[in-house]
């Protein structure tokens, strides 16, 4: 089974492509959940894109028309496989004939898109840019050049506003051209949406904290027009030069700073300010903020540490000890301000660029529920942060931004299956139904979520069960079949609708009477995504239990899984293997228990934090490289070919290659830096050495190329500092604790190598 092509056409790879037929068999046979990863934007030149609206069933289920359903042309009649109701053809389908039928009904058009007709004017999205000042000049200088780049790329009908904040935070006029003017609010008391509506002068009239209302529009604009936004927030057709000369005349905050203490920075009031604002003004339509962050929140709510620098700000040590006063609070403070965002379906991105912590484990959940961006880098002169803002910008062919806006994602099901939960950058939109499984894995209790950013590489997790009885057997010809609805707003304020509906076949057999349905569904096993899946569990459970017992919880499930599909005599470790579809699944787990995503050590909370929100976003093979990163070895004995992950794979006359998505390590052997030291390198006669230095940062290039964030570039020589960054992440197989000569790099450490691993896994797999 090629599971990439179906990832290739529908944005889906399932870890189990064959299903047991029954709850029982489910629960005796399945170990690694029965789900999914679906993108739901992935770009296919082969998806049409139909201008008509879609023909919805009209039982329950809320479908959509799709190739598995049973249409009856000459009747005039379909019916729904998912809730078997009958329905009649609408009709503009009057034509449609066996030879004459619509995409939707077509085989090969398992993903479709439908462009919907706009019921409203259609408003073009909103950019809000929140910008700290109390970072240094160099700093500002350099996030300004990149913000007025920025205004460049941005639709021309796109709605701008800018908000600046320090100790206090100032929310700027755009239709005001004489001068900077701005309306200022204080840093360290927070202020709800209606008293922001009345100081900006633009909801006087409202009486009592009521529902953001979706603006009103211009009768007299060609494009639509605000009127309650008074000027915050402006077409950038009609504001860029004020909107530049206000960014190139932007200074420090020039409160002044002590020595001994941090800048005053009003973070969370500055983010409440920046959705009320478009609660008040933009609700429920396609906004982006995007918060410019220099350092930690020291004042009002949202505060993650004080203002004097004798405090250090919290590490994972202090977390475990109950010691971090402000992490519950501040935490509870940015979660209640994603939920608001959410509501009025707007992004929050943030780009957090310092040496030392901001926050990002506090403010987590403006990002994972709403969609948005992270980037974490040293500074705003650096490239990671340069050049992933710029990718944030990126095109398709049709000149439209690879973003979606205001997006929800339904998942409909046949009635065999439920859905247990999503893990992912959405938020629950608790849909209870028939669809909606008892049990929950991770944001569970519902069938549809609320997705405010999504773009073509966002990846979700979809975890599902099978509730259909054993005493009742599924004919052979019949399929499960899962519907995803996603609708979304992208960048040119056109509302689309991406059907995918998928279908599987079901394991026949019972295992009371034979195997059972264990060689069936063992054919149809996907390593890489179940890693992957039961990765995303793992990470969610690690921001909510302990690690040991994690690592403990990953080790009792590979061990069901072996013990269950290898093939072994009991109590004989020797016997023991692994068919070649579940061969690699141990060593993802391996690499999976070492990851920053479960060892925190030597890396601080907003570090491991930015790791697990990018890890949550990525599909199955960003997701594998992020678990297993990747090594490549350039010596003279010819092209560069991958290596093991192992201390064996470093050796004196090699260049490698490492990259583990977040960084991307050019590691040169001691007898290769010997001669690039002593410039060989630029002698004619060794102008073969001069290419293999080159080839491995062409490569590295290609990478830097298309990563998203940008990955932090390294080049080290072996035995030096820097080398760290490759040998913490290969196998620790040559320590010094080894016997022998094993060519390769002495690890200094008690870790237990992949051998060691394997050798206990045989072990208590064939346990009886």
């Amino acid at each position: 089974m090629n599971f990439d092509e179906a990832e290739e056409q529908d944005g889906i790879r399932f870890a189990w492509n064959v299903w047991p037929s029954s709850r029982l068999e489910a629960t005796r046979s399945l170990v690694v959940p029965l789900g999914c990863m679906y993108t739901p934007l992935r770009k296919n030149p082969n998806t049409p894109l139909v201008y008509y609206e879609p023909v919805f069933c009209k039982g329950p289920c809320r479908s959509v028309l799709n190739p598995f359903c049973n249409a009856d042309i000459r009747g005039r009649l379909w019916v729904c496989p998912f809730c078997f109701q009958r329905n009649q053809f609408p009709p503009n389908y009057a034509d449609i004939s066996e030879q004459n039928l619509p995409a939707e009904l077509l085989r090969p058009y398992t993903t479709i898109e439908y462009a919907l007709a706009a019921r409203a004017p259609v408003v073009p999205p909103v950019y809000l840019y929140v910008i700290d000042t109390c970072m240094s000049d160099e700093d500002l200088q350099a996030l300004k050049d990149s913000l007025i780049m920025s205004l460049s790329l941005l639709p021309e009908n796109a709605f701008v506003g800018l908000i600046t904040f320090g100790s206090t935070i100032q929310v700027y006029e755009l239709s005001f051209v004489d001068c900077p003017k701005s309306f200022v609010f204080r840093g360290n008391k927070d202020v709800t949406t209606k008293q922001i509506s009345e100081l900006l002068g633009f909801a006087a009239s409202n009486k009592g904290q009521q529902a953001p209302q979706a603006p009103q529009m211009g009768m007299n604009s060609g494009v639509p027009t605000p009127v309650q936004s008074s000027g915050f927030l402006m077409p950038l057709s009609e504001c860029e030069f004020t909107l530049t000369s206000i960014l190139e005349e932007l200074q420090r905050d020039p409160r002044p700073v002590p020595n001994d203490k941090r800048p005053l920075r009003g973070t969370g009031v500055a983010i409440s300010v920046a959705i009320g604002l478009l609660e008040a003004t933009f609700a429920n339509n396609a906004g982006r903020i995007m918060v410019f962050t220099g350092g930690p929140c020291t004042e009002g709510p949202g505060m993650v540490v004080a203002e004097e620098l004798k405090e250090p700000i919290r590490s994972h040590s202090d977390i475990v000890k109950d010691k971090a006063k402000y992490v519950t609070k501040a935490a509870k403070h940015y979660e209640a301000l994603a939920k608001r965002s959410v509501g009025s379906g707007h992004v929050i991105d943030m780009y957090a660029c310092s040496l030392d912590q901001v926050g990002m484990l506090e403010m987590r959940d403006l990002v994972k529920k709403t969609g948005g961006y992270s980037v974490l880098a040293d500074g705003f002169d650096q490239p990671m942060f340069k050049s992933s803002f710029q990718r944030l910008f990126t095109r398709d062919q049709k000149g439209v931004l690879n973003q979606g806006f205001n997006a929800t994602l339904d998942v409909v099901t046949s009635r065999e299956l439920k859905v247990c939960g999503g893990i992912g950058h959405m938020a629950s939109l608790n849909k209870a139904g028939p669809s909606v499984a008892d049990t929950e894995i991770g944001m569970g209790g519902t069938s549809a979520w609320k997705i405010c950013g999504v773009d073509p590489g966002s990846t979700y997790a979809l975890y599902f069960e099978v509730v259909n009885q054993h005493t009742n057997p599924i004919p052979p010809e019949q399929t499960g079949l899962i519907q995803f609805l996603t609708h979304y707003q992208n960048s040119s304020g056109q509302r689309i609708l991406r059907v995918t509906t998928v279908s599987r076949q079901w394991a026949q057999g019972s295992s009371e009477t034979g195997p059972g349905p264990i060689p069936a569904l063992a054919s149809g096993f996907d390593q890489e995504t179940a890693a992957v899946l039961m990765a995303r569990i793992a990470v969610y459970k690690a921001e909510n239990e302990e690690s040991p017992d994690i690592l403990r919880w990953i080790d009792r499930m590979l061990i069901r899984l072996v013990s269950k599909f290898a093939d072994y005599r009991k109590d004989d470790p020797n016997s023991f293997r692994l068919a070649p579809n579940f061969s690699i699944y141990p060593q993802f787990m391996f690499h999976l228990r070492r990851s920053h995503f479960l060892q925190v050590f030597n890396s601080s909370p907003d570090e491991t934090t930015f790791y697990r929100a990018i890890f949550n976003r990525e599909n199955v093979t960003n997701s594998l490289i992020m678990i297993q990163p990747t090594l490549e070895a350039y010596s003279f004995a010819g092209p560069p070919v991958p290596v093991l992950l192992s201390a064996t794979s470093v050796q004196p006359e090699r260049i490698l290659l490492l990259d583990t998505f977040f960084h991307i390590v050019v590691f040169y052997g001691d007898q290769i830096a010997g001669w690039r030291k002593a410039g060989y390198q630029d002698d004619p006669q060794h102008a073969n050495l001069k290419q293999l230095l080159v080839a491995p940062k062409d490569d590295a290039s290609l990478i830097l190329k298309e990563r998203f964030p940008y990955p932090r570039y390294i080049e080290c020589d072996q035995h030096t500092s820097q080398a760290r960054f490759l040998l913490a992440t290969i196998d620790p197989n040559i320590t010094h604790n080894s016997m022998g000569n094993t060519p390769g790099e002495v690890i200094f450490t008690d870790d237990v190598n992949l051998k060691v691993f394997m050798e206990h896994l045989k072990k208590l797999a064939v346990q009886p």
